[in-house]
C-alpha cells in the first residue's frame, strides 16, 4: 500500500475552541496510483498536504506510507523519513536561487549522503527538456522551466510518495498545460505513488481517482 490515512482528526485553537479542519478522514492510494485530492479554499487541502508530510501533528487517527506509520516517529526520525522517502512539487517552485538547474537536482541526493553520477543527473534534466539548462539557475529560467526543474528534483531521490501542491497554479494555461502533461509522463513512467493537490478539474481528471474534500472528510 503506497498511503493509508486512517480515521485523521486535525484541530486547531481558536480562542477557547477547537476548530476542526479535518474529522474522520480515510483514504488508500495504490502503489504507483496517482490520485488528486480537490476542494474548495479553506476546505483543508494544505492541512492535509502538511500532515501527510509529516510536517505538522495529527490529534487521532494515523497515516501509514508503504506501511510505515509516521504518528510515533520523533521529529528527528520523521525528517529523515520524509527525506528517504516524501518528494514534493511545489506551486512556488521552492528551488535554490544560487544553484544551477544540475545543482538543484543533485541537492536531495548530498542531503541524503547518496552518491550519483553526472550521467544520471543529466539524464534527470533530459527527461523533463532541460539537458541545456545544466548550468543555468532558476532566476535565469521560464517559470514552466523552473517547475520542469522542480519535477525532475522531487523524483530524483526516487521517492515511495510524491507529494504535489497546485503545481501549474503559477503558470500561465499553455505552458501549465505542457507542464502537467510532462508530469503525467514522467510520474507514471517512474511508477511513483503521487498524490496531486487541485483545484483544476481538468487536471483532476487525468488522474486515476478523484478525492473532494468537503467538510473535512472526502465525499
Amino acid at each position: 500500500m503506497g498511503l493509508k490515512i486512517s480515521n485523521l482528526k486535525k484541530t486547531y485553537a481558536q480562542g477557547s475552541e477547537k476548530l476542526t479542519i479535518l474529522n474522520q478522514l480515510n483514504l488508500e492510494v495504490n502503489t504507483s496510483e496517482v490520485v488528486a485530492v480537490v476542494g474548495a479554499s479553506g476546505s483543508g487541502k494544505s492541512t492535509f498536504l502538511s500532515l501527510v508530510a509529516g510536517l505538522d501533528y495529527f490529534d487521532e487517527g494515523d497515516i501509514a506510507i508503504n506501511n510505515q506509520s509516521i504518528k510515533n516517529l520523533k521529529r528527528e526520525h520523521i525528517t529523515k523519513f520524509r527525506a528517504e522517502n516524501i518528494g514534493f512539487v511545489f506551486q512556488q517552485f521552492h528551488l535554490i536561487s544560487h544553484l544551477t538547474a544540475f545543482e538543484n537536482i543533485t541537492l536531495p541526493l548530498e542531503i541524503l549522503g547518496r552518491p550519483y553520477a553526472d550521467e544520471e543527473i543529466l539524464k534527470a534534466l533530459e527527461n523533463v527538456g532541460l539537458a541545456h539548462r545544466a548550468k543555468h539557475k532558476p532566476t535565469e529560467m521560464s517559470g514552466g522551466e523552473c517547475q520542469r526543474l522542480a519535477l525532475a528534483r522531487g523524483l530524483i531521490t526516487k521517492p515511495s510518495l510524491l507529494l504535489a501542491d497546485e503545481p501549474s497554479g503559477n503558470l500561465d494555461s499553455e505552458t501549465g498545460v505542457k507542464v502537467m502533461n510532462l508530469f503525467f509522463e514522467q510520474v507514471r513512467a517512474t511508477k511513483t505513488t503521487t498524490v496531486l493537490v487541485t483545484h483544476d478539474m481538468e487536471l483532476a481528471k487525468k488522474c486515476d481517482r478523484i478525492f473532494v474534500l468537503k467538510n473535512g472528510s472526502f465525499n
